[in-house]
């Protein structure tokens, strides 16, 4: 029986990595920001269309670096959502610093920019949104908002690889904005990530922070860490790049697909998409309503996906905030939206040769149990 994974990696043909690989058997420089790790910073300013890129040997080191350079005091205080990848909190956290949780929107589970001035205190040093799903944050209204209060703003966009919004490539937005290009991501590296910005102090900060503070042979600036991306993950991220626009085309496909087959299904919500924002489609989440369809259909479908070997994800499910790690620190926080999302989500299968077939497979086990339970109510 086939097995259908929430994602599957892209990999751009064999013979076209092997010979863009094969140049490193011949200089023997594979890391310490070598030709196809440069060459790969200059590609991305262009496909992102923003003025400086700084490669990373993952999508969560960014985000820490890109925290860590900005130098907040120890113990002050970020706004950020508690419906995200637990790598966005943990990075708040391990710079020594407090996130305070921003419930989010139904409209598109994006930080809920009307509630972030209620949360501000003399402790507050940033905004840390995370553009959920390839959801772009009011991202006008939360710069406003940090503009007035003297914050930094840091986006969160490891699920908004490529997309614009009003034309304008999202990492451009903030004073930083940090990109995952995991294996699972619409465009990856294998391991990487990047974090965009227009300050080229910040740049030169992320480059000492990325190289153990090295800026010559007997010179060390600065304490920093080793986050560096090798030239082999450069060279799949210059690969991939030639394909991503196909592969961002065939998701939108499946995902054009999968709304037509849900259109119906009252007990089923989906994302809107907006016609000032350029997608690349990572995901397809779905909101069951139990209000109408119970309390547990989200888990049921989940299951009944499970035996025809479909793995769909909760996505994302605990919170961040009431993961065991934090030992039920936050759980009395009132975080009501995030919650109710949290417990009915559910991240279809999506990528760029997933079969119409088993989208047709999919959205029949997703309609049978639904209409089973509607039976039982």
């Amino acid at each position: 029986m086939e097995h259908i994974t929430v994602t599957r990696t892209s990999l751009p043909p064999y013979e076209e990595f092997i010979k863009e690989i094969k140049p490193l058997w011949e200089s023997h420089w594979v890391t310490n920001m070598g030709e196809y790790h440069q060459l790969l910073e200059r590609k991305l300013c262009e496909y992102l269309n923003v003025p400086l890129v700084s490669l990373m040997v993952n999508g969560h080191m960014s985000l820490e670096m890109a925290i860590q350079a900005f130098h907040f005091p120890e113990g002050s205080e970020i706004i950020t959502t508690p419906y995200t990848f637990v790598s966005t909190t943990h990075a708040i956290v391990r710079n020594g610093l407090k996130p305070i949780f921003c419930d989010i929107k139904m409209s598109d589970y994006t930080i809920d920019e009307e509630k972030i001035r209620d949360l501000i205190t003399e402790r507050t040093v940033a905004i840390l949104p995370v553009h959920v799903y390839g959801n772009i944050c009011n991202v006008k209204k939360i710069e406003s908002i940090a503009y007035e209060y003297g914050l930094k703003v840091i986006y969160d966009a490891a699920h908004a690889f490529g997309e614009t919004y009003d034309g304008v490539g999202v990492g451009n937005y903030g004073d930083a904005s940090i990109f995952s290009f995991h294996a699972t991501k619409v465009f990856n590296t294998i391991e990487g990530g990047a974090v965009t910005m227009r300050d080229e102090k910040l740049y030169e900060k992320l480059y000492n922070l990325k190289n153990f503070g090295i800026r010559g042979e007997e010179l060390v600036v600065e304490v920093g860490a080793n986050a560096k991306m090798n030239e082999f993950c450069a060279i799949m991220g210059l690969c991939n790049l030639r394909h991503v626009k196909e592969n961002i085309l065939a998701r939108k496909k499946r995902v054009e697909y999968y709304l037509a087959g849900l259109n119906n299904e009252k007990a089923i919500r989906c994302l809107e998409y907006k016609k000032n924002i350029e997608y690349s489609y990572g995901y397809f989440p779905i909101l069951f309503l139990p209000e109408i369809c119970g309390e547990d259909m989200r888990d049921k479908v989940y299951e009944a996906l499970k035996q025809e070997n479909i793995f769909s994800r909760k996505y994302f499910y605990p919170l961040t905030s009431d993961e065991t790690c934090f030992k039920n620190k936050y759980k009395d926080i009132s975080l009501k939206n995030a919650r109710y999302v949290s417990d009915n989500i559910l991240v279809l299968p999506l990528y760029d040769e997933l079969s119409f077939k088993k989208i047709d497979q999919i959205l029949d086990i997703i309609k049978r149990e639904i209409n089973k339970r509607m039976g039982e109510l």
